[in-house]
């Protein structure tokens, strides 16, 4: 069985070596599509009785790892000196300095990375991502799968 909890998040990016537009700042509105598979757990008694995992849990680890962390932020590609320095100057600025350019190809893959221990096999039901696809826009996404 497979179940996917969406969540959404603001945050700021540049690709510095982009030919266009996105290679000024600029902010999305990012939704974030966490898919699992597992068995569906038969248990009476239990909270979690006829879930893959309860969506609420989805939702905490993905605040918890990822979105908590990213939402208001500024994601910044480590090569990027220039915007790093520039943000060193804002006092208290969310910046989230990361070892790839902030795409939507590596956001997904970064999340993907960052989120398969949290779930793996949480409740010896097989538990398992699956699949992190990230929205940039409402019309453009990446898919980060197993």
């Amino acid at each position: 069985m497979k179940i996917t909890r969406r969540l959404e998040f603001d945050a700021g990016h540049r690709i510095p070596d982009h030919q266009s537009q996105c290679k000024h700042l600029h902010g999305h509105r990012y939704a974030l599509e966490v898919t699992l598979s597992g068995d569906v757990i038969c248990q009476d008694g239990s909270p979690v009785n006829g879930m893959v995992m309860d969506f609420s849990e989805v939702k905490q680890i993905a605040i918890d790892q990822i979105v908590g962390k990213w939402d208001h932020a500024f994601l910044v590609y480590r090569g990027d000196q220039v915007v790093i320095d520039m943000l060193a100057n804002i006092p208290d600025h969310k910046t989230i300095v990361l070892d790839c350019v902030p795409t939507a190809e590596n956001l997904a893959a970064t999340a993907f990375k960052i989120l398969r221990a949290a779930y793996q096999d949480k409740y010896g039901n097989h538990l398992q991502l699956e699949r992190v696809r990230l929205y940039e826009t409402p019309n453009c996404w990446a898919d980060a799968v197993a």
